[in-house]
């Protein structure tokens, strides 16, 4: 449909004309003067009307040009990424997917569900002695319930709930997974065990043999462990004047092992007397301790 646009000039010299009708054509009635000019009226609106929607129509499709030029951006976008000059956009989207996918298997526990169930079963019992940790597979012992102050001897309550853990270790997939025991200590200095501990970090190794030697016993494999300490140097919390009883534990971490378990040479080596070695006096240096910050109990 072709729309003519009447200007202003054109409209005016209409009313001259409807005006001057009644001189060149002879008197003409008024309700047919005024009819006249109503439906005058009546057509110049519908001009400006269809004027307004063609002005829209405008607007609209150069917003639509602008939208289809940012769609066909994005997609040359996507084809980049997915390979220059047309790439294959079937592959990028794969791709998105298995990363989603990959995400989504973060929330679930990493030891899977029957084991990490019967570790959380084994912690709610023993809230006192250990809690457990499922989406990092880490069983934190305290230390103030499972040894006496210093000592690396096992409290008889401990020893019971480690060869439950060891008989969930033996059991199903669990039989996988590789065992890293790790000791911590507070910052308290050493005293009247220097002659077994030199230093916290002896002490905080000490303890980790003993929980690994008593899992041994209890029939998990010992080519299974790794054995570490790090004394005051993992803090969970600040130390105080007296240490911090959050600060004293032995940590379990339950991974997938990387070994054929039946390659490793066989035998549950045990530490000599089933207790940490007492090292040499000579040589040994001297480690600085941590700074206390705040006040706890005097307990090591």
């Amino acid at each position: 449909m072709q729309i003519r646009s009447f200007t202003r000039p054109t409209r005016l010299t209409l009313l001259a004309s409807l005006a001057a009708a009644p001189v060149l054509t002879g008197c003409v009635p008024q309700d047919k003067y005024d009819d006249l000019m109503t439906a005058y009226r009546s057509k110049e609106q519908q001009v400006l009307t269809l004027q307004g929607d063609l002005d829209s129509s405008r607007a609209n499709e150069e917003a639509l040009r602008t939208q289809l030029a940012q769609a066909a951006e994005d997609l040359r976008q996507a084809q980049l990424l997915a390979g220059a000059n047309g790439g294959n956009i079937d592959e990028l989207r794969k791709r998105y997917e298995d990363l989603l996918a990959r995400i989504a298997t973060l929330d679930k526990p990493i030891l899977g569900e029957q084991i990490t169930a019967a570790l959380e079963q084994l912690a709610a019992q023993y809230p006192d002695v250990f809690e457990f940790d499922a989406k990092r597979g880490m069983l934190r012992f305290k230390s103030d319930v499972t040894f006496d102050s210093g000592k690396t001897t096992l409290s008889s309550k401990a020893q019971d709930v480690l060869r439950k853990v060891a008989s969930i270790l033996n059991t199903g997939d669990a039989n996988n997974l590789e065992v890293k025991v790790v000791g911590h200590t507070d910052s308290q200095p050493i005293r009247n065990v220097a002659a077994q501990h030199p230093t916290n970090m002896f002490l905080s190794a000490h303890r980790a043999i003993a929980v690994r030697d008593q899992l041994v016993r209890d029939g998990v494999n010992s080519g299974r462990f790794q054995v570490a300490g790090y004394g005051p140097y993992r803090p969970l919390v600040s130390n105080g004047p007296n240490g911090a009883r959050e600060n004293r534990r032995v940590e379990i971490f339950l991974t997938p092992l990387n070994v054929d378990l039946a390659s490793l040479p066989s035998g549950n080596e045990l530490t000599p007397g089933g207790a940490a070695p007492a090292p040499a006096r000579a040589n040994v240096p001297a480690v600085s301790q941590p700074r206390a910050t705040a006040p706890e109990e005097p307990t090591k």
